[in-house]
């Protein structure tokens, strides 16, 4: 068996862990983790002879140690005689026994497999522990709380609405622009946060991707781009120093 198959099935196991007690869910949270699509994590579980299957690269590995101690090992992801997952502190990407929840950052280095540049950030607010109120009162409408993840913001293309280092709440489940809003999104290996706006044209819809910073030009997202959404942007917040 060569290393990228036996990382599959530990995957497959880590999954059916993460899919306890309700027997789904799993993929989704591995996506926010990883910072991949819930469909490209699929594709991470499928047999390397089936069509569109991914290999799980280095950085995956290194993101699944961090969370996961001990889950490529076929003994050595649960108690002994339990099929209970031993998770790093403060390491879930899911309600625990307090139903609070760990809110992670977008994985950019494992994003589409390939490393996502994110200009000008400085730094990176790597987690959140926030309490189920606080997501109920604060956040009015996301796919599922598993789905929530923080990007750190970067670049001033979207001052006044957030500064360089100031927290986004994305929804990674959301993975089209279905309307006008502030999206987290590629294209080739840049990542953007803009307003994309649809635009009915004689030729077909557009999408224009418009900066909150007027000293930056709007322009469109056309066919030939390699473009992805990664999510919607949920909440920000605007820091302000005194």
């Amino acid at each position: 068996m060569d290393r990228y198959e036996a990382r599959r099935r530990a995957l497959h196991r880590l999954r059916t862990q993460l899919d306890q007690p309700s027997g789904r869910g799993g993929i989704a949270k591995l996506a926010a983790i990883l910072g991949k699509a819930p469909n490209y994590v699929s594709r991470m579980l499928y047999e390397s002879t089936k069509e569109g299957s991914k290999r799980i690269g280095d950085d995956s590995v290194a993101l699944l140690n961090e969370k996961f101690p001990g889950w490529m090992a076929e003994d050595g992801w649960g108690s002994a005689g339990s099929n209970v997952l031993q998770f790093a502190p403060d390491a879930r990407a899911a309600t625990s026994h307090h139903d609070d929840l760990t809110i992670h950052q977008f994985g950019t280095g494992g994003s589409m497999g390939q490393g996502l540049h994110l200009p000008d950030q400085p730094g990176v607010i790597q987690s959140w522990r926030v309490s189920a109120e606080w997501v109920e009162k604060n956040v009015r409408a996301y796919s599922a709380k598993q789905n929530l993840c923080i990007v750190t913001g970067f670049g001033d293309s979207m001052q006044p609405m957030f500064n360089p280092g100031d927290p986004l709440l994305v929804d990674v489940g959301i993975r089209v622009v279905d309307f006008d809003a502030v999206y987290f999104f590629r294209v080739g290996n840049e990542g953007f946060v803009k307003r994309l706006q649809r635009i009915p044209m004689e030729s077909g819809l557009i999408i224009r991707a418009k900066s909150e910073n007027k000293e930056y030009d709007s322009w469109d997202i056309t066919s030939v781009m390699d473009f992805e959404v990664l999510g919607r942007v949920l909440k920000v917040w605007c820091s302000r120093d005194f």
